[in-house]
């Protein structure tokens, strides 16, 4: 993935300019904390909020290689982990900090990781909370489920895959 990735978006609340750069070691905590910031409310809905584990499995999992840093107007914004997998691509650690979420970065940034995959031909899955907000960004972007449980839902796209028109 090109480092350095940047886009303009405009609007009264838009995001004006971002950019993603490779995660280095230094970036584990930060996002660890991030992590746990934004996805409180939805682990302790679904009963499953540990202050420790929820940092910890994040710090077990970080992959600096396949992870990258969004920095929205110049500053730290959050995360995505991008990587490659048997069948495509994986999904996973979209979290974007609250003071910018909802003025178009979270679906400015997967658009961006979505190119490349068309351009692969990769199929894209990914892992989101039952319950969570994220699930319509996703579906915004042609994800649908796969299965789910009690506490996942699983969601795959297809190369090229965009929102189905509404019923």
């Amino acid at each position: 993935m090109n480092t350095g990735t940047t886009a303009e978006r405009t609007g009264p609340d838009g995001v004006t300019d971002w950019s993603l750069r490779s995660a280095a070691q230094d970036d584990v905590e930060p996002i660890a904390e991030l992590r746990a910031v934004v996805m409180r409310a939805d682990l302790e809905r679904l009963g499953r909020y540990d202050e420790v584990r929820v940092r910890q499995r994040f710090r077990d999992a970080f992959s600096p290689g396949e992870t990258w840093v969004v920095e929205a107007e110049g500053a730290f914004a959050g995360c995505v982990t991008f990587r490659p997998a048997e069948y495509g691509r994986y999904l996973e650690h979209l979290y974007l900090a609250p003071h910018v979420q909802g003025r178009g970065l979270g679906s400015a940034v997967l658009a961006s990781l979505l190119r490349r995959s068309d351009a692969e031909g990769a199929v894209v899955r990914l892992i989101v909370l039952q319950g969570s907000a994220a699930r319509r960004l996703y579906e915004r972007h042609g994800f649908t489920v796969e299965s789910e449980d009690a506490v996942d839902v699983w969601m795959v796209r297809q190369p090229g895959a965009v929102r189905p028109p509404a019923a």
